[in-house]
């Protein structure tokens, strides 16, 4: 398993409106349903989350982005080859609501571009 040169303080996790509810009234993420079918929970980077919302959240608006402590995630993050090559941030099973640093709404535009909130960085 390969890892960045530097692990950045935060990593984004993006997930509907409902399953990010649900993970805030139980303390805990358990993923989306993609997650949940892949066995990881699916994250990006800052650099990274504009191609991932435009590839996979295209036309969506009940979004939530949520940014995640990567210190508080721990050992159970791994960064793995995906899309391209690039070492995306993947967290093999369920992680602490306490690991978020701060969630925003989104929606993705039909044509896939989002405004992100100045915090992403």
């Amino acid at each position: 398993m390969a890892t960045p040169t530097r692990t950045p303080e935060l990593i984004y996790k993006i997930a509907s409106a409902e399953v990010a509810a649900a993970a805030r009234d139980s303390g805990t993420f358990t993923g989306m349903p993609i997650d949940r079918k892949d066995g990881f929970i699916h994250f990006s980077t800052a650099a990274q989350l504009p191609q991932t919302l435009s590839l996979h959240f295209r036309g969506q608006g009940d979004l939530v982005l949520m940014a995640i402590r990567s210190r508080d995630v721990g050992g159970t993050l791994r960064w793995e080859p995906s899309r391209g090559g690039q070492l995306f941030p993947h967290v093999h099973g369920d992680f602490p609501m306490s690991a978020v640093a701060w969630t925003a709404p989104i929606a993705v535009a039909a044509g896939g571009t989002c405004t992100l909130p100045e915090a992403v960085r």
